[in-house]
């Protein structure tokens, strides 16, 4: 990378890819305090708890909109995001992972390499001089440990330009420390999954309006989310997706009465209304004479058994499941009909069912 931009301005640039967590928003802070400036990138992988949330749940009256945690982090700072959808390319990452999945289907490291290529593409060509991140040695059990640090840094190709400012004084000095750009000195050396020392770090900073310091921000750590995702892969023998699928998968009761089909059931009115702008292609059954969740199916149901089936299910989560009859309205996209059936019985619907 070139460095005559920084022997006619003065000016250091760093690009950092930024969650708006504590961890990053610290790193971006502590550079910031060097006089260094920062621009930030975050990524959209479609599999972002936030992303997933706000779009189904709806403020109550009167409450302040969802925010989005990078751009408010991004906004508090005072530097300038750019947000990137990646969620076509990601598909390859989640599907056959070169360094395998975690304790879910959360291929971290592969992810973290895919991120950091991306972002090291992005500041050669808008002039950053270096990158850097939130990543703390030890706190994450698969990308963030002293053997796998390298590993991201070589296979991403930014080998030495990767700065981690929370960790780096547990780590070898990087390009920027060495020429002088960073002050090593006033850095971190911040180690293992305890977050008391970056709640301190981020006291001493005034940093006081940020997201819980604990857990992850992806689907696809959560173990009943990528149990719903294995069980559409084994449903379609493939594992494709689409953005449609992902955000499938987090709404409503999945339940796979057959292999060849499946019932989503929303659990409130939130759900319902986030369900129905899914209608298209999908047979969905509404409760008529008593209130009831929306239902739609994915799959195929042409015997009279499966549809039957399928709507004394969805009389089951409505509030007539103890009436003799419940009546439902059917539309599978040509006909829509009139029903009414039994509920179907607790003891009927077995725990296999539910994905």
């Amino acid at each position: 990378m070139t460095h005559a931009s920084i022997e006619k301005t003065g000016v250091i640039r760093a690009l950092g890819l930024l969650s708006g967590g504590l961890d990053s928003t610290l790193a971006a802070r502590l550079l910031l305090e060097q006089g260094i400036e920062v621009g930030c990138v975050n990524f959209h992988t479609g599999f972002c708890i936030q992303s997933h949330t706000s779009a189904i749940r709806n403020p109550k009256p009167g409450a302040p909109p969802p925010r989005h945690d990078a751009l408010h982090a991004a906004q508090s700072l005072g530097v300038k995001l750019h947000m990137v959808d990646i969620s076509s390319d990601y598909v390859r990452i989640v599907t056959d992972p070169k360094h395998g999945y975690g304790k879910n289907l959360n291929p971290c490291l592969d992810c973290k390499i895919f991120m950091v290529a991306k972002a090291w593409a992005m500041a050669k060509e808008l002039g950053y001089h270096f990158i850097f991140s939130g990543e703390v040695l030890g706190q994450r059990p698969m990308s963030q440990r002293r053997d796998t640090f390298p590993v991201i840094d070589r296979e991403a190709g930014v080998k030495g330009w990767l700065l981690r400012p929370l960790t780096a004084l547990r780590m070898p000095e990087t390009e920027p420390e060495k020429m002088g750009w960073v002050d090593r000195s006033r850095l971190e050396g911040f180690n293992g999954r305890g977050r008391k020392p970056q709640m301190a770090l981020a006291k001493k900073l005034a940093i006081t309006d940020y997201p819980s310091p604990a857990g992850g921000c992806c689907f696809l750590t959560d173990e009943n989310y990528t149990r719903k995702l294995r069980d559409l892969w084994a449903y379609r023998n493939n594992r494709d997706y689409s953005m449609e699928d992902i955000l499938l998968l987090k709404a409503g009761r999945h339940i796979r009465p057959a292999p060849h089909f499946k019932l989503m059931i929303g659990r409130d009115q939130s759900e319902n209304l986030f369900l129905s702008g899914f209608r298209k292609g999908r047979m969905t059954i509404q409760t008529k004479n008593t209130p009831g969740p929306l239902t739609l199916v994915e799959g195929e149901i042409t015997a009279a058994e499966d549809r039957l089936l399928a709507c004394r299910i969805a009389a089951r989560y409505s509030k007539g499941k103890d009436l003799p009859t419940v009546q439902l309205t059917v539309d599978d996209g040509n006909v829509t009909e009139v029903v009414e059936v039994t509920p179907l019985p607790a003891h009927e619907l077995p725990d296999h069912w539910h994905v």
